[in-house]
C-alpha cells in the first residue's frame, strides 16, 4: 500500500466496507437509550409543568408504548432502502426531544398533557426506525452469523442507557433539564452522519465473519465491565464534571475501538483481493462489488416467484419453515401466534419485576443504596443477557443442531427462578433474582429476532420482527398494572 492509488483505494474499501457499517450500527445502538432513562428526567416534567403523578405515569406509559410498537418502521423498511427509515427516526428523535426540552425549560406555552404523550411517543418511537434500519441491514449482510450478530447490536442497546448517562454528565454535569436536548440532538447527528453507510450490499460471507464478531464481543465486555466498576463506584462516591469528563472519555475510547478491528479486517481483505487479483469496487447503487469471484457465493436472495399477498389459498399455504413468507402468511401462521404468546406470556413479568424493582426492594427491607446500586446494574445484566445468549445460541446450533427455540424456552425456564426468589423472600434473594431476571429479558432478543428470521426468511424480516414482538404493547399494559397494584 505504498502508493497514493493503493491508498486512496483502501481508504474507498474501509468507508464503503461492511465491518464499518457494523461499526456505525454498533455506534446508533449505543445512542438509543434515551427510553430507557425516563427517571433521570420526569421529575422535571412533574415539577417544570405541575404534573401529578397520575399524569407522569401516563405519559411514562406514552413512552413505553411508542418505544415498542416498530410495526410502522417495519413496513417502510420494507419499501424503502434503509436511508429513508434512518432519516425518519433522526427527525422522529429530535422532533419529540427537543419539544420536551422546549417545554421544561418553557421556552414554549406549556403543553396540554395529550401534546406531552404525543412528543414523548414520537421521540420514543424514533428509536424503533433508528434499530429497525439498522439491525435488519445488518442482519442481511450477515446472514449466516445472524445469532452473535443480533447479540452483539442488542447488546450496545442494552449498554446504551449508561453509556448516555456518562457523556451527559461530562457535558452537562447535573444539569437534568438539558437531558432532553442531549438526546434530541446526539442520535440523530449520529443517524444523519451514518445515512449512507448503512445500506445493504451484496457480500461474500468469509469464514472468519464470526472470529472478527468474537473481537468485537470481547470489546464490547470490555465495556460493560468499566460501565459495572464506574456505577459501583458513582454510588459510593460524589462524581465531580471533570471525573465525569475522564469517564467519559474511556467509555467513547472503548466505543471508538472496534474501529481498529475494522481497519485492520479490511487490510486483511485488501491484501487478499490483490494476491488473488480481486479489484475492489463500489458500484453505482453504493454496495461492494468484487469484479471477480472465485468462489461459490452463499446469498439470501429474494424468492422471485410471484404470490399474492392478497389471495386467501396463499395466505393459508405457506411454504416450508425457512423459505421466505408473505407478510400476511407470516402473521396468520401457528408459529407467528406461538411466538407472540411467548413473548406476551413470557417478557411480561420479567419486565414487570424490573420495572419495580425500587418498590419491591422497599417492601422486603432492602435499604435505599442496595436498591440505588442493584437497579443501576440491571441494564449491565441485560447486556450480558443479549451478548451471551447470542453468542451461546450460534455455538450450540453449529456444533450441537440445538434449535433456538428450545433455548428460547430454557431462558424462560431460567428466569422462573428469580421469580421464586422475590416470592419466597429468599435472603439476599433480590440480588441473585435482579440478575437471573435482567440476563434473561436480555437473551429473549436475539433469540427472538434470530428464530424469526429463520422461521420465515429474511425477506421481510423488517416488518415480522416487530409482528413477533407486537405482544409488547400488551404487557407493557400489563406491567403498569401490576405495578400500580404494588405500590399499593
Amino acid at each position: 500500500m505504498g502508493s497514493w492509488a493503493d491508498l486512496k483505494g483502501f481508504t474507498l474499501q474501509v468507508l464503503t466496507g461492511r465491518w464499518l457499517m457494523l461499526f456505525a450500527s454498533f455506534l446508533m445502538m449505543a445512542s438509543a437509550g434515551a427510553s430507557y432513562m425516563f427517571g433521570l428526567y420526569s421529575n422535571d416534567i412533574k415539577s417544570s409543568l405541575g404534573y401529578s403523578q397520575t399524569t407522569l405515569n401516563l405519559i411514562s406509559f406514552f413512552k413505553d408504548l411508542g418505544a415498542n410498537i416498530g410495526i410502522f418502521s417495519g413496513l417502510i423498511n420494507e419499501v424503502t432502502p434503509p436511508w429513508v427509515v434512518l432519516a425518519t427516526g433522526a427527525a422522529f428523535n429530535f422532533f419529540g426531544y427537543f419539544m420536551i426540552w422546549l417545554a421544561v425549560t418553557k421556552k414554549i406555552a406549556r403543553p396540554q398533557v395529550w401534546h406531552m404523550c404525543m412528543y414523548i411517543t414520537i421521540g420514543a418511537n424514533s428509536h424503533t426506525f433508528i434499530n429497525t434500519g439498522a439491525l435488519v441491514t445488518c442482519v442481511k449482510n450477515f446472514p449466516s452469523s445472524r445469532g452473535l450478530l443480533l447479540g452483539l447490536l442488542n447488546g450496545y442497546i442494552g449498554l446504551s442507557a449508561a453509556v448516555i448517562a456518562q457523556l451527559y454528565h461530562a457535558l452537562y454535569g447535573d444539569d437534568t433539564k438539558s437531558f432532553t436536548l442531549f438526546v434530541a440532538w446526539l442520535p440523530s447527528t449520529l443517524s444523519l452522519i451514518f445515512l449512507r453507510t448503512i445500506r445493504i450490499m451484496t457480500v461474500i460471507p468469509k469464514k472468519n465473519d464470526r472470529n472478527v464478531l468474537y473481537k468485537f464481543f470481547f470489546i464490547s465486555l470490555g465495556l460493560a465491565m468499566f460501565l459495572l466498576v464506574i456505577i459501583i463506584v458513582e454510588q459510593q462516591v460524589k462524581f465531580t464534571q471533570s471525573e465525569y469528563s475522564g469517564s467519559a472519555a474511556a467509555v467513547l475510547f472503548l466505543l471508538f475501538l472496534p474501529l481498529v478491528v475494522v481497519v485492520a479486517e479490511e487490510k486483511n481483505i485488501w491484501r487478499n483481493n490483490r494476491l488473488t487479483g480481486t479489484a475492489h469496487h463500489v458500484d453505482s447503487s453504493g454496495q461492494n462489488q468484487p469484479s471477480t469471484i472465485s468462489s461459490p457465493v452463499l446469498l439470501m436472495l429474494p424468492n422471485n416467484k410471484k404470490i399474492s399477498c392478497w389471495n386467501w389459498r396463499h395466505i393459508f399455504s405457506p411454504p416450508q419453515i425457512g423459505e421466505d413468507y408473505t407478510i400476511l402468511q407470516a402473521v396468520f401462521s401457528i408459529e407467528m401466534l406461538a411466538l407472540f404468546l411467548t413473548t406476551l406470556c413470557g417478557l411480561g413479568g420479567m419486565l414487570t419485576m424490573m420495572d419495580n424493582l425500587g418498590q419491591i426492594g422497599t417492601a422486603l427491607g432492602y435499604s435505599v443504596g442496595s436498591i440505588s446500586t442493584f437497579v443501576s446494574l440491571t441494564s449491565i445484566w441485560v447486556y450480558l443477557g443479549e451478548t451471551v445468549v447470542g453468542m451461546l445460541s450460534e455455538i450450540f446450533i453449529t456444533k450441537y443442531k440445538c434449535p433456538r427455540p428450545l433455548m428460547f424456552t430454557l431462558s424462560l425456564l431460567l428466569s422462573c427462578i428469580g421469580h421464586l426468589l422475590i416470592a419466597f423472600n429468599v435472603p439476599n434473594g433480590l440480588y441473585v433474582a435482579s440478575i437471573i431476571i435482567g440476563f434473561c429479558f436480555g437473551g429473549q432478543w436475539p433469540l427472538i429476532f434470530s428464530v424469526t428470521s429463520e422461521i420465515f426468511g429474511l425477506k421481510h424480516c423488517s416488518t415480522l420482527n416487530n409482528v413477533g414482538g407486537n405482544g409488547l404493547p400488551t404487557w407493557i399494559i400489563f406491567a403498569q398494572c401490576e405495578g400500580y397494584r404494588v405500590s399499593l
